[in-house]
């Protein structure tokens, strides 16, 4: 009997560090999926390395009393799989968003930024957010463009001496 009391504590601490050392981590519902459709959802998650997971409710709730998360657990009724990623706090959100828009059947519960409980319209806000990716090309596109100007003034300075020079 004990043996099954370890594995549960050890399902609970999986999950209980999951959620301190996640940047996100979203909760949904999955009812309705087809296994392709989970299939695909998950080959999308695991491009983008996030981990996708179900656990019970139950060792959930544990993890979020360890964890001092314990708004989650009003979300946590019916099937729920775990979405989580260390590196990047928008993927989540942005792949289950995405997805659950063209598949009504996956919903979207609630979740974690940043250690603090999230609900679920700053989830579907962070989906909306650029990733990683896109804010550094952002951000040089921004730097790129004073220098992008000069050349071009230099550019027509000259080619307006050279037409007077002509």
């Amino acid at each position: 009997m004990s043996n099954i009391i370890e594995q549960k504590q050890q399902v609970v601490t999986e999950i209980a560090e999951k959620l301190r050392n996640s940047k996100s981590a979203v909760l949904v519902d999955y009812r309705g999926l087809d296994v392709s459709e989970v299939t695909e959802l998950r080959s999308q998650l695991r491009e983008a390395g996030v981990d996708f997971k179900v656990y019970k409710n139950t060792m959930t709730r544990r993890a979020t009393a360890e964890t001092e998360l314990t708004e989650l657990d009003e979300v946590l009724t019916g099937p729920t799989a775990l979405a989580t990623s260390e590196d990047d706090a928008v993927s989540p959100a942005k792949i289950l968003n995405n997805f659950a828009k063209d598949h009504n059947s996956l919903e979207l519960k609630g979740g974690v930024i940043e250690g603090k409980v999230a609900t679920l319209e700053q989830i579907k806000e962070l989906a909306t957010i650029p990733n990683y990716e896109g804010l550094v090309s952002m951000f040089l596109s921004v730097l790129q463009a004073p220098v992008r100007n000069f050349a071009y003034a230099t550019k027509a300075i000259a080619d307006q001496k050279e037409e007077e020079s002509a």
